[in-house]
Formats: structure tokens, sequence, C-alpha cells
């Protein structure tokens, strides 16, 4: 079997964004990452199930995470959880900046679509 010694830097000035305002970064084969940045306060989303399972971390602002009928206050130096197919949504209350890791790779097989 053959190491995997690849490096990938990713810019998040020049990263290709998501159609859900997300910039992709980094990602590998089993993880990927991606930044929410200045996401502004707005109508609330749909509630999803992903094939993915999420953690993130607050940089600034905050959010509601609304996760299988509980609903959980983000701030700056704030992590979270989202388990793979749990029921989430999320309310921006003021401009939000987060960093996230998906397992699997979120952009991959369009887990990331609906």
């Amino acid at each position: 079997m053959t190491e995997d010694k690849s490096v990938k830097k990713v810019s998040s000035k020049t990263s290709p964004l998501g159609e859900m305002g997300q910039k992709y970064l980094a990602d590998g084969k089993s993880v990927s990452m991606r930044m929410w940045d200045g996401q502004e306060p707005g109508d609330s989303k749909p509630e999803v199930r992903r094939d993915y399972e999420t953690v993130g971390y607050v940089i600034e602002g905050s959010a509601e995470l609304h996760l299988e009928g509980q609903k959980v206050l983000l701030e700056p130096g704030d992590s979270w959880l989202v388990p793979k197919g749990a029921s989430h949504t999320y309310n921006i209350l003021e401009a939000f900046t987060a960093v996230e890791a998906t397992s699997p790779p979120a952009e991959v097989h369009g887990r990331d679509e609906g």
C-alpha cells in the first residue's frame, strides 16, 4: 500500500463557492472543510438531513442551531456537532462566520444539494 503524501493548500480568498454561500476549503478523501463567511440574518432555511457528519466552530457572530427539536445558541468560541442524518437548520442572528468539517466530504456526490 502506498502512503498518500499529498499536500493541499486552499486560500479562502479564491476558494470555490457552494450554492448555499459556503466557501469550500481543503478536502481529503474522508473529510473536508468549508467556511460560512459573514452570513447575514435572513429568512429561515428549511430543515434538512445530510448524508454526512458535521463539526463546526464559530469565529464571529451568532446563530441558533435547531437540531432534532433542540435549540442551541452558537456564539464565538463555540463548537458543535450535527450527526449524520439528523434533522437540522440554522437561524443566523448576527453576521456569522464559522468553519465546518464534514465527513465524508459534503461537496462530493451531491451530498450538499437540496
